[in-house]
């Protein structure tokens, strides 16, 4: 996935905004509170995402795969996907899906009804 792919991917989110900070990293926030970010990476693209207990336990191993530079050893559950095999597009465009949601979920009820994210 290119840059390009995950910034349209992550604009297609509900009630999702950008910016771009940290030394130029592609940083995409749901209330304010960051699930996702491109970059972190020397030699090639790098996404970053907030997981589930279960999901990082399962993905911190993996290849390609490690526990998020400066996230997870603050105790945060953060992967970054960082080289290859790591994850297929499609895996990876499902995590971020998570990610969004558990960044959501954990938004106040007023906020998530202000943005949109329940019914009405």
């Amino acid at each position: 996935m290119t840059y390009d792919e995950f910034n349209k991917f992550c604009e297609k989110l509900p009630a999702t905004t950008y910016v771009v900070q940290w030394g130029g990293s592609h940083v995409w926030k749901v209330g304010g509170k960051v699930f996702a970010i491109g970059g972190w990476a020397d030699d090639q693209p790098a996404y970053t995402f907030k997981t589930s207990d279960l999901s990082f336990e399962v993905l911190k191993d993996q290849p390609g795969l490690r526990p998020a530079p400066y996230l997870a050893s603050r105790g945060m559950k953060w992967i970054q996907h960082y080289d290859t095999p790591g994850l297929s597009n499609k895996e990876l465009k499902d995590y971020i899906k998570q990610s969004h949601a558990i960044v959501a979920a954990g938004l106040s009820k007023k906020k998530q009804k202000e943005l949109g994210l329940l019914p009405v």
